[in-house]
């Protein structure tokens, strides 16, 4: 195998692939990247047999050929050659080493069989659609600050996927919930969705798509089957396993009965739990809210901090609520408004609230209440 490659862009391939090396793996080949040359493309493949991403690079190729080599020092070298760089990647197959070349530096890095490397299965796609790059961000940023991290309840350890029915219109949807907050989703169902079933998405998967859909690809290919989901951005292919189990009817989450609507300059009101937050205790880190007509008075008490309180004007004429949130819970979700204006839909001081983002009605989000 020779050929030589820009720098940019093998530090672009190599930084996708080897995030989903495990750094502490006890399998050897597993701390790998395959390194393919074939073509006129570089072809990197990393995977901790959960998910595997492949990533494809413009490359000129002197001669094909296929080698792993460790992928945290692989990236460390690329990462500080020079910028601009021409980068010569060279194994003779009679070798035990790989050389990198980049103007005056040398570099040889130990290799391992590419016969040992794994290769993730994808089973039978079931279903193909696409949907635009702006899209997939959308279902997956406004949704994945709600995934939980309580290894127990694993099936809530990612994101339902799945396509329904809004006022008799199919849509691609997504959930999160950690029982604690709700975000729900949705996008116009594409072509190909139609019936799929719901899947779980893991929280590892949804870090990996969120960088991989950064890169400036327009639309993303996605594909289903029975235990796996592809998703396809230009040069960049990510397989990975569903959490197999049945995601919990999170409809019965959402509060339908609730009557009393809140509406206020969405910035300001971050801006004012962050200010009061300080103040709560580092435990339940809860904040209260006074909901008056007209007005919000936001409040934290803690024995070891002391106490703080900021008022606020708000769009409001129902009768007085008094009510506690988790500071960062209700920080968390207000960073996924987009418009101006949040809506608060409370039944009452110890009922789910409904927020709404009034630029953008198919986000729906509930947030539970606490003792303060």
């Amino acid at each position: 195998m020779k050929l030589v490659i820009e720098r940019q862009a093998l530090l672009k391939a190599i930084g996708h692939v080897q995030s989903v090396v495990e750094k502490r793996g006890t399998i050897p080949i597993l701390a790998n990247v395959k390194i393919d040359a074939s073509g006129d493309s570089l072809y990197l493949t990393a995977t901790d047999m959960e998910i595997a991403i492949v990533e494809k690079a413009a490359a000129m190729i002197a001669e094909p050929g296929k080698i792993t080599v460790a992928a945290q020092t692989f990236y460390d070298i690329v990462r500080k050659l020079p910028e601009g760089s021409q980068v010569e990647l060279a194994y003779a197959e009679d070798g035990k080493k790989m050389t990198i070349k980049a103007g005056n530096s040398r570099f040889s890095l130990a290799t391992l069989p590419v016969e040992d490397f794994p290769v993730m299965t994808e089973g039978d796609m079931t279903h193909n659609f696409t949907i635009a790059a702006s899209e997939c961000n959308a279902l997956i940023d406004k949704t994945r600050f709600a995934v939980s991290n309580e290894e127990t309840r694993y099936y809530l350890n990612g994101i339902f996927l799945h396509a329904a029915e809004e006022n008799g219109i199919g849509v691609l949807r997504t959930v999160a919930t950690d029982g604690h907050r709700l975000a729900r989703v949705e996008v116009a169902l594409p072509a190909g969705a139609a019936g799929m079933g719901g899947v779980i998405i893991p929280r590892k998967t949804i870090n990996e798509i969120k960088r991989l859909s950064e890169d400036g690809a327009t639309n993303v290919d996605i594909s289903l089957s029975e235990n796996k989901i592809r998703f396809s951005f230009g040069n960049a292919v990510l397989i990975s396993k569903l959490i197999d189990a049945a995601y919990p009817d999170y409809n019965r989450v959402i509060p339908s009965g609730n009557d009393k609507i809140m509406e206020v300059e969405n910035k300001l009101l971050l801006k004012a739990v962050d200010r009061v937050s300080v103040i709560a205790s580092e435990k339940t880190r809860g904040i209260k809210l006074l909901i008056e007509h007209g007005k919000l008075t936001l409040s934290a008490d803690s024995q070891e901090n002391g106490a703080a309180t900021e008022e606020l004007d708000v769009n409001y004429a129902a009768d007085t609520i008094d009510i506690g949130f988790n500071s960062r819970y209700l920080l968390e979700m207000l960073a996924q408004i987009e418009g101006d204006i949040v809506q608060f839909v409370f039944a009452d001081g110890n009922a789910p609230a409904l927020v709404r983002d009034t630029a953008d009605v198919a986000s729906v989000y509930v947030i539970m209440p606490m003792r303060v």
